[in-house]
Order: C-alpha cells, then structure tokens, then sequence
C-alpha cells in the first residue's frame, strides 16, 4: 500500500489499533490495554516529510520512503537501517539529467523526494524511485538496503519529471519462469514527450542488467506505453492524469485515475473545465497496449454526487457482504473514498463519501463498450483524444471477459459513469485513505481523515 504524506501516521498504526482497541456500538473506542501507549517513530524532522510506506508481509518488516532517506523499521517501528538517497546537484530543467549529458541549467543542492515504494518479494529487493534527475530508481536488497543497482544511462531510466510524492504508481505483475513487469503510471507534468503517461517496464533478475527498466516492447511503430499527444495541451493546458491507486487482478492491471476533461454545462454555450475520476485497465500480456480502457466512476447519495476520487483500495467480498452483494465472497471489491463535486481538484470540499465497486460490474461494463463499439457505434471518446475523436470501426468478432483488444478500436474510453454503492458519508472531516478486510466473514474498513482521525 502506498500512501501520501498525510496518510503514513495512521497506517503506520493499524496493526496496533487491531490489538488495542475496540468500538463501542456508539463508535467510541473502547481501550483494551488503557496503560499501553501508542507505537510512534519521528524520522529527523531536518529532512522534512515521509512519503510511502509499505509492510513486507513475510516479516513484518516497514520501509519508509522520506525525503532524501529511506528507513527500514521492526514492527513495532524500531530503526534497523537506513539508506541516504539525496540531496544532490540537480536541475529539473535537464532532461537527459546532466548524469548523461551536459546540461547548461544551473545546478542546485537538491532534495530527493520518494515518489514510488514497491517491493520485489521475488527478487528480495526494494523498489525506491525519487524525484531526483527526472525520476531515477534505486534497487535495495531488503535485508540491509545495499545498493544493488541504480540504472541511469538510457532515457527509459527516467520515469517521471513530476516532484510531488503522489505523482507515480507502480504494480509489479510476478511470473514463474521469466521476468517480471512493472506497470508504472505517472502524471507528466507538461512533458508527454518525455514521459509515458502508463508504460510496462522489464524488472530484470540482475539489478545490474541493460535491460532493467526497459520496456517491455518497443519498436518504430509500437511499444508497451500510453503516451498523452501533445494537441491535447492545445486544449486543457494544464491537462494531465492523476494516478490515485493501482492493482492486479486476474489476467489485468487497473489504475484509478483523476483528469481533467472540458464539458458543457446544461444550458450553457460555453466549456469548463472538470475533473473525472476513471478507473483504467489493461492486459497483462498486452505488449502493445491495445487493451487500455477507461471507465468513469462516482457516487452519489441522496441527490448530492461524490466524484472526485481521494483513495482507494482492493479487498474481497467476504460471506456477509457478498450475500448482500449477490457476488461470491472471493469477488474482488473496491472501496474508494471520494469527494464531494467535481471541480477542485487541489481543494476538496470536506464533504466525502466511502463508496464500494464490484470489479466484476465494471469489467461488465467495460465488455459491453467494447462490444459496441465493435459494432462501429460511437467513438473512441477519451478526454485526452479529444481533438481526433475517432470512429469505431466494426469487426467480426466473439469478445470474451478476457478480450485483450487488437490494432484498432484503442485506446478506449467508456461514457457512462458506473456508480459505487455509497455506505458511509462524512461532512465535516475529509476522509483521504482507505484500506479493507475480511475478518470472519465481515468486511472492515479503516478511513483516515484530513485532521488525523482513524475510523473503523
């Protein structure tokens, strides 16, 4: 689980939460241990903010992405090691960074923001990419944080030029008997010549390899990536794609999105701008990227509509909520938080919704789009393809749940919003993180609010 500044404290805490306490049927926790004090650590306040945290499953061990550190910590939040990864001399004006060639931009003392935390169970190393040289990675061994390879001499090496923590997401898609992938979406801040704003990259065995970050496909014509075309910012010219979240599940990858998109309001001749939340899915095995797929997604109660999406996160039904559900309990849920309206994007209303998706119904939804417009109804009607919407084109073909797409008809976007089922709302104190699980039989969410409130 990766998490924004605002959102490490109370995670960091969960797992004490779940031994300590209990909730009252009137919501107040009731503690079980009154005289054991919260677990805390406070890194070196010089250093400014912790970015991501993840939790190695087998051992309980945390790392923590921070500015210019990463922190390997016990369970009960102990330093064990810790890794230097920045400041450095750096511009964000270079590109290729000056690391590959001569960059006549002056060069500052610069810190190193955590961008991206993932492990590598298979390989035993951690995955620490900063915002340092256009976005360069570090691979750790998990036991030490030694060093095992930083590439930086190929542009592929470069991931994103964006310097906010939440700004890239990564999903690592493990096999057997070959190398893995990794799925990496970030925003692109401008540069979509630059950047890819989705891409699958080659995880090689030897952190040393050629080939590490490579992507998976690449030729002339086609490669393993989405790139945002440059007449879009023609339109929207601060257009670019959030990414909030990012999973597997079964044979795709998905991304839940934030963007901007120009609309007409009812009765009005003039656009403005908005932002919608879409979740984006692609194959697995789809080198070339003809599966991607957007879908819009929302939530709405008693009138009032929820569409800007705050956080998100995969858990399974579990037997009580899947019987209500009409799913199994091994279907796969989302719970997402979002925000009330569809506007602000840096500036969300406090009044939030904690909304559920069955991945199932919008999968659905998603082959019925694709059905249709294999059909030859409609567009292709992405936000980002605006200024070329182009046709459907039909075809004589059978799509299945597992429809991977061909050399025509994507990237695709579907226009009807598919609507969450809304079960907790909250006006005053934004609720900004999520995670979920079953527990006997019952689905749990924990919620992180903007003041720091933990909810069960």
């Amino acid at each position: 689980l990766i998490m924004s500044p605002a959102m490490w404290k109370w995670t960091c805490l969960v797992s004490h939460l779940l031994l300590s306490t209990t909730v009252s049927p009137l919501g107040r926790q009731q503690p079980l241990h009154p005289k054991r004090p919260f677990i805390t650590f406070t890194g070196d306040q010089a250093e400014g903010n912790f970015n991501h945290l993840v939790v190695d499953e087998r051992t309980g061990h945390i790392y923590l992405g921070a500015v210019n550190r990463i922190y390997k910590l016990s369970s009960d939040l102990k330093v064990l090691v810790t890794h230097q990864t920045g400041p450095d001399e750096d511009n964000p004006k270079c590109y290729p960074p000056r690391i590959v060639q001569t960059c006549n931009e002056p060069l500052t003392l610069t810190n190193n923001i955590n961008k991206m935390l993932l492990i590598d169970y298979k390989e035993n190393r951690l995955i620490a990419c900063g915002s340092l040289y256009q976005g360069i990675c570090k691979l750790l061994r998990l036991d030490d944080l030694f060093k095992l390879g930083e590439p930086f001499h190929k542009k592929e090496h470069y991931l994103s030029g964006v310097n906010e923590s939440g700004s890239v997401f990564g999903v690592i898609v493990s096999y057997s008997n070959m190398d893995d992938k990794l799925f990496i979406a970030t925003a692109v801040d401008g540069k979509p010549e630059y950047f890819p704003t989705i891409s699958s990259r080659k995880l090689t065995k030897n952190s040393e390899a050629d080939g590490m970050f490579a992507y998976v496909f690449h030729d002339e014509f086609v490669a393993s990536m989405i790139k945002i075309p440059s007449d879009t910012f023609t339109i929207i010219p601060d257009f670019d794609i959030y990414y909030i979240y990012g999973f597997s599940s079964g044979n795709f990858v998905y991304f839940l999105t934030l963007q901007p998109e120009m609309i007409s309001p009812p009765g009005s001749t003039t656009k403005e701008q908005v932002y919608t939340s879409k979740l984006v899915r692609l194959c697995k095995e789809d080198t070339a990227f003809n599966s991607y797929v957007e879908v819009p997604i929302g939530c709405e109660k008693n009138g009032v509509e929820y569409r800007l999406l705050q956080a998100a996160y995969l858990s399974k039904a579990g037997a009580i909520l899947a019987s209500s559900l009409g799913v199994g309990p091994e279907d796969d849920i989302l719970f997402t938080v979002f925000s009330k309206g569809q506007k602000r994007k840096m500036k969300s209303l406090d009044e939030s919704a904690l909304c559920i998706f069955v991945l199932k119904k919008i999968n659905d939804r998603i082959k019925d789009r694709l059905q249709s417009c294999y059909r030859g109804e409609g567009t292709l009607d992405l936000a980002w393809l605006k200024v070329k919407d182009i046709p459907c084109s039909s075809a004589l073909l059978t799509i299945d749940d597992n429809f991977c797409g061909l050399d025509m008809n994507a990237p695709l976007g579907v226009s009807s919003m598919v609507r969450g089922l809304p079960i907790f709302t909250e006006d005053g104190d934004r609720m900004t993180s999520v995670i979920a699980y079953v527990y006997k039989n019952h689905s749990l969410a924990f919620v992180g609010t903007k003041t720091g409130k933990l909810k069960k």
